[in-house]
């Protein structure tokens, strides 16, 4: 009689040995329904006018279900996962254009290609790790592209000593944003006098330049995790507090900037949506249960052809962590956010 052997198979994230040039990453493709949107809404409070009302965004866009641009911001993001498991940080996102609006019912699939490596440089005491520069492309079921990035996150080595000899230069990720590709992201059939006509306040033509806004209504990070599940982000630091070089569960990215957009929906009511970001720095963690204050200030202002225009802002968010954590983590920066968002 032959003896029966168990086989066992880990079931791992990529080291940053595993890497190489070219290599092409798929996730599940995600059809956007009113259950996303729903919980999007839920976790954040997010205030853009377009995504909730659907006659008025109708009547401007001629479709009742935009999805926000936070939704489909997170789920491309967490469709790029799988690669970078073990995330340590991201070093940048650069070229973030969503080239078009994503309504309800769109499905999404995003394309994660390989395009630069470079180990870190050697440091007593510290383990060996690398950057991988990952090209994302999103599209819709017809093929057209949403969403078109760079990242570049910080991955371990599997041996602490490793020498990869990876070296290569980021020069020919560009670090500013396509603005004809920005402009273009505002479709030309929307009609925002509509909007001018049934939204009262401030819209493009009134919003003050140079100005800084800082909203005293506060938030605390709550549902982390939740989010994470719900985007399909793979990232072992959001859900294993073992996994963390802080001992507990790191906040995502993308909570702390989907916090920041809806805290920019009460700085300006009358914002249509969010096209494009110059620069997203992460510079301190975040961790749930920390409350989030955000300024935003007013860097630039871009007419468009069909009216209404483009608004630069610079959002810095601060977390308070408690009188429980050192003085110098009480009021701490923890994101960097220049981004770039349509108003009528």
């Amino acid at each position: 009689m032959t003896e029966h052997v168990e086989q066992r198979i880990e079931v791992d994230g990529p080291y940053f040995e595993d890497f190489t040039h070219g290599q092409v990453f798929e996730a599940p493709s995600v059809t956007l329904t009113s259950g996303f949107a729903a919980l999007h809404q839920a976790f954040f409070g997010e205030r853009l006018r377009l995504p909730l009302d659907a006659e008025l965004c109708r009547a401007v866009t001629g479709s009742d279900a935009i999805a926000s641009p936070g939704l489909v911001s997170n789920v491309a993001i967490g469709q790029t996962t799988y690669p970078t498991q073990r995330v340590k940080g991201n070093l940048f996102y650069r070229g973030v254009v969503l080239q078009r609006p994503s309504y309800i019912g769109d499905t999404l699939r995003t394309r994660t290609e390989v395009v630069a490596l470079k180990q870190n440089r050697p440091k007593p005491g510290r383990p060996a790790s690398g950057l991988v520069v990952l090209d994302m492309t999103v599209t819709n079921q017809r093929g057209e592209t949403v969403l078109h990035f760079w990242r570049c996150p910080m991955i371990p080595c599997r041996d602490p000593e490793a020498v990869t000899g990876h070296a290569d230069s980021f020069d020919a990720i560009p670090a500013e944003l396509d603005m004809n590709a920005v402009r273009s992201a505002v479709p030309a059939d929307w009609n925002l006098s509509v909007f001018r006509e049934r939204v009262p306040g401030v819209h493009f033509a009134d919003v003050p330049e140079s100005t800084t806004y800082v909203l005293n209504a506060r938030d605390t990070v709550t549902c982390a995790p939740e989010l994470v599940r719900m985007t399909l982000n793979m990232a072992f630091t959001h859900a294993d507090p073992g996994a963390s070089t802080y001992g507990k569960r790191l906040v995502y990215g993308g909570h702390t900037i989907s916090m920041a957009g809806a805290h920019l929906s009460r700085v300006l009511p009358n914002l249509l949506t969010v096209v494009g970001w110059r620069h997203c720095n992460h510079t301190a963690p975040v961790f749930e249960g920390d409350v989030l204050r955000t300024e935003a200030t007013v860097v630039a202002k871009h007419p468009i052809a069909t009216g209404g225009g483009l608004v630069e802002l610079a959002v810095s968010v601060f977390a308070e962590r408690g009188p429980e954590a050192p003085s110098k983590d009480r009021d701490v920066q923890v994101l960097d956010w220049q981004l770039i968002g349509a108003m009528a």
